[in-house]
């Protein structure tokens, strides 16, 4: 074997160990980053929970694992319009949600504030499932807008504050059916399936 031969697998050695090396320092920097994520996503949910369970039963509203504020049928059947009851609800929660979310800990970590409209699978006598979907789109998107334009519009201090945060950041998306409830026995739950979710959505 040649000199140059030699030389030849020495490099490929060191650049195979190098490779190695440069593999296991991405996985560490990996693990640490979904580390982080795991830990920033379950102390908000502590800090959610914290705030909000006293108050989840009388607003028939849950918070989720991944942190979904989930407020269960607060529209009536068909109406965009929000009902005074929830408006109430609304004027209680918001102040105190953004207040948790622009905590130090979370507030540099947030890509957007989403509130999702969620309807159930149906639209009267509506049999055309195009339509029905159509319909629905537009039903859950003006509730999901007008619930945002209430929140937003809200003279509370916490609200007032971080007013230009909130035009980066919050957002409005109607879901139709596309993400229906179902009952433990998996049959659709349209009473839960209509739904106004607020979902955080990290960086």
């Amino acid at each position: 074997m040649s000199d140059s031969e030699n030389n030849w697998i020495s490099i490929a050695d060191v650049m195979s160990a190098l490779m190695m090396v440069f593999m296991f320092i991405a996985i560490a920097f990996l693990y640490e980053m979904l580390n982080e994520k795991e830990i920033y996503k379950v102390s908000l949910n502590e800090a959610l929970h914290k705030e909000f369970d006293k108050d989840l039963e009388k607003w028939q509203a849950v918070i989720t694992d991944d942190n979904i504020m989930r407020f269960n049928s607060p529209f009536g059947v068909g109406s965009d319009a929000i009902p005074d009851s929830f408006k109430e609800i609304l004027e209680d929660y918001f102040p105190r949600y953004i207040k948790v979310l622009s905590d130090n800990q979370f507030i540099d970590e947030i890509d957007e504030i989403r509130v999702e409209g969620h309807t159930s699978k149906g639209w009267g006598s509506v049999q055309e499932e195009d339509q029905v979907y159509l319909l629905n789109m537009k039903l859950s998107q003006n509730r999901a807008s007008n619930v945002l334009e209430f929140c937003y519009g809200l003279e509370d201090g916490s609200v007032l504050q971080y007013k230009k945060w909130l035009q980066k950041n919050l957002r409005a998306n109607g879901m139709s059916f596309s993400k229906l409830l179902y009952t433990a026995s998996s049959e659709i739950d349209n009473t839960r399936s209509r739904r106004v979710e607020f979902k955080v959505l990290s960086k």
